[in-house]
């Protein structure tokens, strides 16, 4: 059974840098597309905006919001997915999962919160 578990969230100031991490564990990390997603405060239950992907061929992929800010990466000998956030802004606000692109119901985990704020 596939599990997805990330780590590295926390409380920033705006200007600041966060890392989170993703580990897989299961088979799907090498043959898919793996892509970072959240959840803002406020927004539905279940409603998460999607932020970044790395495919397996290295293709990088961002949304507009975060261009130029964040980064992906993955490590598939380590069966892990990076997000490097740089210039973290209030916006930012929202518990981060990983998942694979597009998404699929059963591989959403716990998520890490990220808080930026003075």
């Amino acid at each position: 059974q596939v599990r997805l578990v990330e780590s590295g969230g926390g409380l920033v100031q705006p200007g600041g840098s966060l890392r989170l991490s993703c580990a897989a564990s299961g088979s799907i990390f090498k043959k898919y597309t793996m892509g970072w997603y959240r959840q803002a405060p406020g927004e539905r239950e279940g409603e998460r905006g999607w932020v970044a992907g790395t495919a397996p061929d290295g293709f990088t992929h961002f949304a507009d919001s975060v261009k130029g800010r964040f980064t992906i990466s993955r490590d598939d000998a380590m069966n892990t997915v990076y997000l490097q956030m740089n210039n973290l802004k209030p916006d930012d606000t929202a518990v981060y999962y990983c998942n694979v692109v597009p998404p699929l119901e059963q591989y959403w985990g716990q998520g890490t919160q990220v808080t930026v704020s003075s």
